[in-house]
């Protein structure tokens, strides 16, 4: 779950109509989307390059904590992890989040690291507020306006989780991330329940297939449970073609 690296993206396949019965297009604030399935909790992810046994090349944790905003009730994700490239120095980053504890709405994003990267964001509506730092000693601000609110694209996964699920059913969502000027849908192909093994457990878990909008072109498998760690397993496309296995296993 949170697979924070990773800009994603979902379509359903070209053999389902987008216009199918089964076919649910969100905004923010839909009331089929409810996030108060995720109690509170922590997991470990660790990604693996190429193939399911390759080498690790990340491994970070997510820590779930409920709380309240002026009265609102909010999720706070507080993920903190270790990039291992191939071929490349080891770095360090933790990322703090702040959701609508129902909705999913974003509301802060904060990102810092040993890279010298530090993004900070305030939303509110399509307004989007903050200031960031690349490598650079002195921060910039950001103000971009939004065309709609998005639910954060490195966090797509917990979208379909938030709902009803059943096979067949495809969900288009307004996606957004911190590099994002705009908004971008996503497709979201609930394929049906799968045996999912995940470090010596058995999951009969949901197979989600995301993709963009308009693009038959495969970019993540999320194996969703409901319980912890919620995302069991998951599978990243990159561009060139090269697939980042995840694996996520529930902590104390």
């Amino acid at each position: 779950m949170l697979a924070v690296l990773a800009a994603l993206a979902v379509v359903a396949p070209l053999s389902v109509p987008l216009t199918a019965p089964d076919t649910v297009f969100l905004t923010m604030g839909a009331p089929q989307v409810d996030a108060r399935i995720y109690a509170p909790h922590r997991a470990k992810v660790t990604v693996r390059l190429g193939a399911p046994d390759g080498p690790v090349v990340a491994e970070w944790t997510n820590e779930l904590l409920h709380g309240d905003s002026a009265g609102r009730a909010v999720h706070r994700w507080v993920t903190i992890g270790t990039q291992m490239p191939v071929n490349g120095p080891r770095s360090t980053w933790e990322i703090r989040q702040t959701y609508d504890a129902r909705t999913l709405q974003p509301y802060a994003y904060h990102r810092f690291g040993s890279d010298g990267i530090e993004v900070q964001l305030r939303l509110d509506g399509t307004q989007v507020t903050g200031r960031r730092k690349v490598n650079t000693p002195d921060f910039v601000p950001v103000a971009v306006e939004l065309d709609q609110p998005g639910y954060v694209a490195s966090a797509s996964d917990l979208v379909p989780m938030a709902m009803r699920l059943q096979p067949g059913l495809v969900i288009v969502a307004p996606m957004w991330g911190p590099n994002m000027q705009r908004t971008e849908r996503r497709v979201f192909t609930v394929v049906g329940r799968e045996r999912t093994p995940v470090e010596g457990k058995d999951w009969n878990a949901w197979r989600i297939e995301e993709r963009r909008y308009g693009d038959p072109t495969l970019l993540a498998v999320w194996f969703m449970v409901d319980e912890s760690p919620y995302m069991v397993a998951g599978e990243v496309h990159q561009p060139n073609g090269v697939v980042r296995y995840m694996t996520e296993v529930a902590l104390p």
